[in-house]
């Protein structure tokens, strides 16, 4: 009798599947990062003077259509960084990483006192396109809020993933790579990307921006 039941029961799965047309849930797969309005967001919060910003670029011959979209559109959608994107996604990153709160620049090695403050890096002392000086919004904007957990993941992660310019690793962001790389574990673990995704996107990225290095995985 106990078979029976287990057969008529497994029976009766099959054929909901087969009359609603269920199938089984893929996994969404990260592929790129949801950018949405955040450039205008530093924009307006002066982590980016744009003035500064297009000064910058205009000794570059000027910003393109794309770069300007990122600055300056509220509706990006998804961006992916490329080999083509990937010079402007590095000073945005750079400036996102920067100014988004997050307790790895508030506790982290940055803040040591061996430093003499966080304030002595090139990632902090190099941004000088925010209105202000960039300790006015070092850590001091919640563009992104992350869940403990997912605080937690760019954590692990961020330790290990190394650059060659500094040998440091992200959870230690004193250069404008490191925390152009912060900001972009980031906004992957606000959008759900695994540990696997999170290294996988980082040492892509990492060859875009460290293209003469040769890629031995994230700790390179």
């Amino acid at each position: 009798m106990k078979k029976l039941k287990e057969i008529l029961y497994a029976s009766l799965i099959i054929t909901g599947i087969l009359l609603l047309g269920l199938t089984p849930v893929e996994q969404a797969v990260f592929s790129a990062l949801e950018w949405g309005d955040l450039g205008v967001k530093m924009a307006e919060a002066g982590v980016i003077d744009t003035e500064k910003f297009e000064n910058l670029y205009s000794q570059r011959g000027g910003l393109s259509e794309a770069d300007k979209k990122l600055l300056y559109d509220g509706a990006n959608g998804k961006v992916k960084v490329t080999p083509e994107n990937s010079a402007m996604m590095l000073n945005m990153l750079w400036a996102f990483g920067l100014s988004n709160k997050n307790p790895i620049l508030e506790n982290g090695p940055m803040m040591d006192p061996k430093y003499g403050g966080a304030q002595n890096f090139a990632s902090t002392g190099g941004w000088t396109l925010a209105k202000g000086s960039a300790m006015d919004h070092y850590s001091m904007h919640s563009f992104v809020t992350l869940t403990p957990k997912q605080q937690a993941l760019v954590e692990k992660v961020s330790k290990n993933i190394y650059r060659p310019c500094c040998q440091n690793s992200t959870y230690f962001p004193d250069c404008n790579h490191g925390m152009a790389m912060l900001g972009l574990l980031e906004l992957m673990a606000s959008e759900g990307a695994t540990e696997e995704e999170m290294n996988k996107i980082a040492e892509e990225v990492n060859g875009y921006w460290f293209p003469k290095v040769e890629k031995t995985g994230c700790s390179a």
